[in-house]
């Protein structure tokens, strides 16, 4: 089966609560790879591939997140899961 990907981004408060080491811990039970990281205007965007349903399982985890954080949307978009190197790590 053919790994899928998607870009997404996390708003509400997910800066400052552990949201991107709780993710890394995450993907890496769900055995997806990528990254996450912090953006400017205080969301939390990553990128996440593998199996559409490990994918799709992260990204409703995402929607949750850990316990401090308080999540308002979760958007997504498609992307490339070629060239998405193994592991997930984060992007300061």
């Amino acid at each position: 089966m053919k790994d899928i990907a998607y870009s997404v981004r996390v708003t509400g408060r997910v800066q400052g609560v552990a949201y991107r080491a709780w993710a890394r811990a995450e993907a890496e039970l769900l055995g997806v790879r990528g990254w996450v990281g912090n953006r400017d205007d205080g969301s939390v965007e990553a990128l996440v591939a593998g199996p559409e349903a490990r994918v799709e399982a992260m990204i409703t985890a995402m929607g949750e997140g850990p316990g401090a954080a308080r999540v308002t949307d979760v958007w997504t978009e498609p992307a490339d899961p070629d060239g998405v190197p193994d592991g997930f790590r984060i992007r300061s």
